[in-house]
């Protein structure tokens, strides 16, 4: 049965729940200098987590935090909402073995919190199960799970409370007995096996003591392993002597015939081919690391996607034994929309690319001739997988008003066939979704989505989200804290800011760097947008964002606080003179620059949410969480942005919450078990719903 519940909203001078509180965070005298200018730091204590003061505050904090949101009316029918939303029953997709007719797929039941993995003989067989993390502690979860191609062995990864440090096992898949096999460093990545399931290549950052002192987050290393061995007999099989930055991975082509080795950081990068049975050596595809490319190997040929002279991408062939990029030829010349990635599948090309945010699969030959489209149900997200030797063609789809299904595709018929459709337990048929383009500041038209409902009439509590930053596209996918939040009467706008990966490298460059300030200009121009048309008003306005998308929505109410009425900003960076300091942001730096570079300083600090929050200003409801477990985003972040504001907004008798949750058992995604997420996001949200005047029934 679908459930449906519909949401009044408060007339509009509906109070939110009062909040009232004398306690401001001690501020210190910490005065740095960059490059001649001083730059006051009053948190800098809050950089010592585990300090009696700072743990003292944060606890303080957290009691504020769980009193206020635990009054929320809105709370409990969120929390109840996700929990029968995210408790379905569902058999994922088969992954066939590359050299065997063995299948693992995985299943999800409704009353566990995690997916089983299960494997089968064949299509046809019954399936057994072969690993079931709800066995495991609760905080447990499966990283990763890479079986051989022969499927006798499988590699997996056990991260714990979402610290994206998985720890590796190998397990037999015949008997299920584990190996007592061990692996280099910490920070396990997944494995990629060796064409005749012998080992596999492995990545991993080193030991305390291997590297200098605080230098743990970085020189990221490949290691090859044997079967049946130790750690201390894994080979190096691909580092950086030079830059501790850059990040390694070795694999083999499909066949086994051809091994790459990559290095890379962030928008370029570089990767060696060697044949695997070692008759010559590897050879450097480009000399220098100053664009961004991938390879699919298959027949001995190269198919090379790349920015390289083609700021939407294009491919690229070459032979395998040379693959220099002086050898590089034309195959899929570069189009108005952008190339996301190929997928060589059952003798086929398949090349996704965005075209306005949205997913369009062009079919081609090995002789570079498009022979078709792939007919998607709307415009939405697709992608596709399979395997060059097979002919199975997996496709997935979903948009906002489309929940995720997967189809199979018949490149012959042209023809998509349903294979799963959604398990998720609700109605979409009142969704409406528009696409709008708008001017930003300096005039550059942005795309936005809008997504209301159909009987919407006037403006309505309206939430704003967004990223912007790293070539990451926000395209059209199904999200059921979207869809909840349209059931409580309110609507959800996206648009594509600069920064992102929606139309290319011009596009991403547009909002990186020197150019950050385009980013938070799109995002408050999309804003003011929303409200001139009728859309929603400041007073029912909530934003949220988080890690990049958490900067962003700190910095947009340091820079127009009247603009909105309740942010909502998780993860965060906010001191951007300070954030390469903590963790592995050093390598962000490729991204945002560096507060230690004279020339970059001054963008950045002027920017920074937390050096922008200025005393005397009425700053809106703010609700700032981080992660105890965040292995990209310190939690210091969320800390000191938090003391910062409620400091700066003392002055106005604190009318609105200013509230930190640091989140215990949770990394950078949240939560790992569905409570525990349901409470995340029902807090979160009853927080934007009751201070815009959103009412549950």
């Amino acid at each position: 049965m679908l459930f449906v519940l519909l949401f009044s909203c408060a007339p509009k001078d509906s109070p939110p729940v009062s909040f009232v509180s004398e306690e401001l965070a001690s501020r210190g005298t910490v005065v740095d200098d960059y490059h001649g200018t001083p730059v006051a730091d009053p948190y800098r204590w809050m950089e010592d987590a585990d300090s009696a003061q700072t743990v003292e505050w944060t606890a303080a904090r957290h009691e504020e935090f769980f009193a206020y949101t635990d009054s929320l009316s809105q709370r409990q029918w969120l929390h109840e909402r996700f929990v029968n939303l995210w408790r379905y029953d569902e058999e994922g997709v088969p992954s066939q073995c590359l050299k065997s007719d063995k299948m693992t797929y995985s299943v999800k039941l409704a009353d566990l919190d995690k997916r089983q993995m299960f494997i089968k003989d064949d299509a046809s067989s019954e399936g057994r199960l072969l690993l079931d993390p709800n066995t495991w502690e609760e905080t447990q979860t499966l990283a990763f799970f890479s079986p051989s191609p022969d499927c006798q062995w499988v590699a997996y990864g056990v991260a714990n409370a979402g610290d994206e440090n998985p720890v590796m096992h190998v397990m037999n898949i015949d008997t299920g007995e584990v190996l007592e096999d061990t692996f280099r460093g910490w920070k396990h990545g997944s494995a990629s096996w060796m064409a005749d399931s012998s080992g596999f290549y492995y990545s991993a950052k080193p030991l305390v003591g291997e590297v200098p002192e605080g230098e743990e987050f970085y020189w990221h290393r490949s290691w090859r392993h044997q079967l049946h061995t130790t750690a201390e007999n894994d080979e190096l099989a691909f580092s950086d002597p030079d830059v501790k930055e850059t990040w390694h991975g070795v694999w083999q082509s499909e066949d086994g015939r051809w091994t790459m080795r990559y290095r890379g950081l962030f928008n370029v990068n570089q990767i060696w081919i060697a044949p695997s049975d070692g008759s010559a050596e590897p050879k450097a595809m480009t000399q220098e690391m100053d664009i961004e490319y991938g390879v699919d190997v298959v027949d001995d040929k190269v198919l090379i996607t790349t920015d390289w002279q083609a700021p939407n991408n294009r491919v690229m062939i070459a032979d395998a034994a040379d693959p220099e990029q002086s050898n590089w030829q034309p195959f899929i010349p570069e189009t108005e929309d952008k190339l996301s990635y190929i997928s060589l599948v059952g003798g086929h090309i398949y090349a996704v690319y965005q075209h306005n945010a949205s997913s369009q699969i062009h079919i081609y030959g090995m002789d570079g001739v498009k022979q078709g489209e792939v007919e998607l149900p709307t415009i939405g997200s697709a992608s596709v997988w399979g395997q060059w030797a097979r002919p199975e063609v997996w496709v997935s789809f979903s948009s906002f008003a489309h929940p995720r299904e997967v189809f199979t595709y018949d490149v012959h018929t042209d023809s998509l066939s349903l294979y799963q459709a959604s398990p998720i337990d609700i109605d979409v048929s009142n969704m409406a979704v528009s696409q709008v383009f708008y001017p930003s500041k300096d005039g550059t038209q942005v795309s936005m989505f809008i997504i209301a409902n159909k009987d919407a009439q006037g403006p309505v509590p309206l939430l704003l989200t967004g990223y912007g930053g790293f070539n990451i596209s926000m395209t059209p996918r199904f999200s059921t804290r979207n869809a909840v939040w349209l059931e409580a009467g309110g609507a959800v706008a996206i648009p594509n800011l600069r920064g992102g990966g929606e139309y290319g490298r011009q596009w991403h460059e547009a909002g990186m760097k020197e150019n950050k300030q385009n980013v938070f200009d799109d995002f408050i121009f999309a804003a003011e947008y929303l409200i001139a048309n009728g859309h929603t008003t400041a007073d029912q306005l909530a934003i949220s964002g988080g890690s990049n998308g958490g900067l962003l929505v700190s910095a947009v109410v340091t820079q127009r606080p009247e603009l909105f009425a309740a942010v909502q900003c998780a993860v965060p960076l906010t001191d951007m003179v300070r954030f390469h300091h903590f963790g592995i942001a050093n390598i962000w730096t490729e991204e945002y620059g560096s507060a230690d570079d004279p020339d970059a300083f001054p963008y950045i600090h002027a920017y920074s949410p937390y050096h922008n929050v200025n005393s005397g200003v009425d700053y809106p409801s703010i609700l700032v969480t981080g992660s105890t477990n965040d292995a990209r985003t310190d939690p210091v972040h969320a800390r000191k942005f938090m003391a910062a504001v409620r400091w700066a907004d003392a002055d106005h008798g604190q009318e609105e919450p200013i509230l930190l949750h640091i989140q215990s058992d949770s990394g950078h995604g949240g939560a790992v078990s569905i409570e525990d997420s349901a409470d995340q996001v029902a807090r979160g949200l009853s927080f934007l719903m009751a201070n815009i005047g959103m009412n549950a029934p």
